[in-house]
């Protein structure tokens, strides 16, 4: 579907995922768009081939479509776009603080939302396009001390089904990549509530405390997963689900089996919700 002179724009190139990610095409030859909030972080990135840096900072609309406009006006128009930028947060539901609350849905969700938004007019002009949402195993199934990261996550998972429902037939590919623990800054960089709850050390603590501990230990390469990411990007019959890492499959397949059983076990009091036949 594409090739090498394919505009790649990247959000969130600063580290990690969108970093490797960058890395991985321009060294395959392709024009890349590697944003970020600060771009004297990613300055290296000219060094390995046709790279345009932008600051973009997904939670200002302002940015966001500046971005786009530049991209758009200097390399002609942008075959994929990748949401990456987004940020964690670790605390119980009810420890949460509101604030927080908001600026991970400002970051995770509105800012996947207005990027998406911004490459849209282009890619329906061109009647071709390719649009790539990262959210995580989060996305799919709860976890522990990570409910409203999780929340927003499923966010992005549910707008982009409908999405793809929408631009599919415009041309217009979607995905979602779905990464478990990566060896990423995500656990380290993410802050948590101040306060905390003794009833809840146990379960939100005690995960938050394994998060905080397995930095640089996680089981995921960002390298491969970047190779993965292309290769699904370019083959003839994209996945919209694209699973990454061994705990996400296996995850991801507990949660189908769950919901299979579930769903057979209360199958005649859902279907019992209808009105009879033929009222």
């Amino acid at each position: 579907m594409f090739h090498t002179s394919t505009v790649w724009l990247i959000t969130g190139c600063s580290t990690g995922f969108g970093r490797s990610l960058a890395e991985h095409l321009l060294d395959q030859g392709h024009r890349v768009v590697a944003t970020a909030r600060d771009t004297e972080q990613i300055k290296d990135l000219r060094e390995r081939g046709e790279a345009l840096l932008l600051p973009l900072d997904v939670s200002d609309p302002a940015s966001v479509s500046e971005a786009v406009r530049q991209a758009e006006e200097q390399f002609g128009g942008i075959h994929v776009l990748v949401n990456n930028a987004g940020i964690g947060y670790f605390a119980a539901v009810e420890e949460s603080e509101e604030a927080a609350i908001d600026r991970l849905f400002d970051v995770n969700f509105h800012g996947v939302s207005r990027t998406i938004r911004a490459v849209l007019p282009g890619m329906r002009a061109r009647r071709k396009g390719f649009i790539v949402n990262l959210t995580s195993i989060g996305g799919l199934v709860g976890h522990t001390a990570v409910g409203y990261y999780c929340a927003t996550k499923f966010a992005v998972e549910g707008l982009t089904e409908s999405l793809r429902h929408e631009v599919e037939p415009l041309g217009i590919k979607v995905m979602l990549v779905e990464p478990s623990a990566f060896r990423t800054e995500w656990a380290g960089s993410a802050r948590g509530s101040e306060a905390t709850i003794a009833d809840y050390d146990a379960t939100a603590g005690a995960a938050r405390r394994a998060y905080q501990a397995s930095v640089g230990r996680q089981s995921g390469d960002p390298d491969r997963a970047a190779r993965a990411l292309v290769a699904a990007v370019e083959s003839p019959e994209p996945p919209l689900h694209l699973l990454l890492g061994n705990d996400a499959h296996d995850t991801a397949m507990a949660k189908l089996a769950t919901l299979r059983a579930e769903f057979e076990k209360w199958e005649s009091t859902s279907r019992g919700a209808d009105f009879p036949a033929g009222s």
